[in-house]
Order: structure tokens, then C-alpha cells, then sequence
């Protein structure tokens, strides 16, 4: 089994300060290896990266059509947002849209992590509601399939239809059973995979077409969502919104909690996966830069980019303090 190789460094006053090591694998859409760093068979937790993985099911089996979800509402359907007033108005309209309110969702509640949001709640004596945890678009997904198939109210459940549903396509599109799960932040299953399988999914996700099976065709309005609105993915200043309007729209990316980032190249039909093993998303955010300059899609120089990876780290005075860059022999 290969070990994780260094991937990121943090370089101070001509001396290494930190240094991150991961593993990552790029394939194509016959799920072979292209490129790979470290163990591709290293079993991970996927956490929120694979959040396109579990909104499948909600495409796929003719809820989102049934219950007339907008291209936006995909987007998310798929989203780790802020919890700014946009992602919190399009979830209470969805919620209303179902005959359902807040006290449906399963996630919980936390601070929104838009600052905007968080002082208005502060200056209001309020408190924050589940609507403002940042996985309420897909439990919103949740919610509409759990809706569909008329199935109980406990959908996060590892027994409830919904979830057998998601564990079904889970496996089916990584290429492997999943060897356990943990339960994520916001209360659902998060199903155990390699990062080879995390990085198979991404690629087939990237060769699916609309005309195709009912999954390929969901698979392919699900990225084409992302891309098109990622603004609903993650909000302003976020890695996966700066970097998806980076790239105009070409690629659909994700990240996860633990340093997790995943790719979706359709032109190139290639699928990206990383995982950086001390959890540091500094590191992931610099890796998928990395990867996504290499194969092309990603200009070095765009702001995006340079805010993660190779422009000099400053203090509060401004003063250069160091740099923050790719190790040597990763991407």
C-alpha cells in the first residue's frame, strides 16, 4: 500500500514551516487510472463532496421533475452553502412548495457562516433555524424524494428508503461496496469509499449525457446545475464558487469536510478526487488548483487560483510573510 505523498507546503523566511500530504487520483470514464499520488486505494469519507452522489435518486426516480425543481434547486440540491439570504430564501420557498416548514429537516441548526446573515440574526435577538445549516439543500432534496415515495418522515435513517436509494446509487457509480459509514454533520449516512471509487464516480458523472439512462441523464443535469449556478453551491468567497466561475462553467467541483475535493471535467470526461489526510482545507483548496492548472482548465494567473495557491502570504500590515505552494513531483 503506498502512503500519502506530500502534497502542499507552507514555506516561511526560506525555511519549511508545514507541509500536507494526501492522496489523489485522476480517471477517465472507463474508470482507469490516468494520473494517481499516494494509495488510490485508500478508504476515506467522502463527507459533502459526494453530495451530487446522493442527489441521484431525487433526479433520477422523477422527483425533481414530479415536483417541478428548478436547475437552480439542483445546484442545491448539491450545495454546502453559506446560509446567506439566497440559499435561505430558495430553501423556505422549497419547503413551502412541499406543504413542509423547517421542522421537517433533519440536519440541525448552526450559525450561518455568511457574516451578513449572522449579524442580522445577531441584531434581531434570533437565533439560527436549520434552514441556515448549510446542508438544507439537499435535505431539501431529501425531503422531496422522501415526499415522492411517500416514505416515513425520518429520512436520514440508514434504514429508510431514501437512504437504501442512495446507498444503492452510491455503490453502483464508485464501482464498490462501501466498506462501512459514519454519520456527517448534519445527521445523514455518509457512505465509505476508496479514493479511486470517489474519483471512478466523478469521471462517469463527467461522460453522462442527457438522452442517455435515466441515472446518466441525471448525472448530467446535476453537474450541468453546479456549473451553471454555483453561486447556490457554496456562496460568495468560497473556493467551489470562485473556482467553478473561473472556469466558466466548464467544470463542476466540490469540496468536503476533512480536506475532501472532488472534480467533474465533461469535456476531458475526467473525474478528480483528493483527500488530504491532516484535513486542512488550505491544502485541498491548493491541491485541486493544482490539478485542475494541469490539466488545462484552470489558468494559474486567474485571482481565483492565486488566492489558493502561489501568491505570497501577507500579514495585517501587508508584509510578505511567506508562500503557500504545490510540493515538489504533485501536479
Amino acid at each position: 500500500m503506498n502512503k500519502a505523498v506530500p502534497m502542499v507546503e507552507v514555506w516561511r523566511g526560506g525555511l519549511l514551516e508545514s507541509a500536507h500530504s494526501g492522496h489523489a487520483v485522476i480517471c477517465d470514464a472507463s474508470g482507469s487510472i490516468v494520473e494517481a499520488w499516494g494509495d488510490p486505494a485508500a478508504v476515506i469519507f467522502p463527507r459533502s463532496s459526494c453530495k451530487m452522489l446522493q442527489a441521484l435518486p431525487l433526479v433520477e426516480s422523477g422527483a425533481a421533475d414530479a415536483f417541478g425543481l428548478s436547475e437552480s434547486q439542483l445546484a442545491l440540491s448539491c450545495a454546502s452553502h453559506q446560509g446567506a439570504a439566497l440559499h435561505t430564501g430558495a430553501v423556505s420557498r422549497w419547503l413551502a412548495d412541499l406543504d413542509l416548514s423547517e421542522a421537517d429537516l433533519r440536519c440541525g441548526s448552526h450559525e450561518p457562516y455568511d457574516r451578513t446573515e449572522r449579524d442580522r440574526l445577531i441584531r434581531a435577538e434570533a437565533r439560527p433555524c436549520q434552514i441556515h445549516n448549510n446542508c438544507s439543500g439537499k435535505h431539501a432534496g431529501f425531503l422531496t424524494l422522501t415526499k415522492h415515495l411517500r416514505a416515513g418522515p425520518d429520512y436520514v435513517a440508514l434504514d429508510h428508503p431514501l437512504q437504501r436509494a442512495v446507498k444503492a446509487a452510491f455503490e453502483e457509480v464508485t464501482g464498490e461496496a462501501s466498506p462501512g459509514h459514519g454519520i456527517d454533520g448534519c445527521s445523514a449516512p455518509n457512505f465509505a469509499t476508496s479514493v479511486l471509487g470517489l474519483a471512478r464516480a466523478m469521471a462517469w458523472f463527467a461522460a453522462a449525457r442527457d438522452g442517455g439512462s435515466a441515472r446518466e441523464t441525471a448525472a448530467a443535469r446535476l453537474t450541468r446545475a453546479m456549473a451553471t449556478y454555483p453561486e447556490m453551491v457554496a456562496g460568495e468567497g468560497r473556493a467551489c464558487t470562485e473556482l467553478m466561475r473561473a472556469m466558466g462553467g466548464r467544470v463542476a467541483i466540490k469540496t468536503g469536510a476533512e480536506a475532501v475535493f472532488v472534480a467533474i471535467l465533461p469535456d476531458q470526461k475526467l473525474g478528480i478526487a483528493l483527500k488530504i489526510v491532516d484535513g486542512a482545507s488550505r491544502a485541498s483548496e491548493a491541491a485541486i488548483c493544482g490539478l485542475l492548472i494541469r490539466l488545462g482548465v484552470l489558468e494559474a494567473q486567474h485571482p481565483a487560483a492565486q488566492k489558493r495557491l502561489g501568491a505570497p502570504m501577507r500579514n495585517w500590515r501587508g508584509i510578505e510573510t511567506g508562500v503557500l505552494r504545490l510540493a515538489p513531483g504533485f501536479a
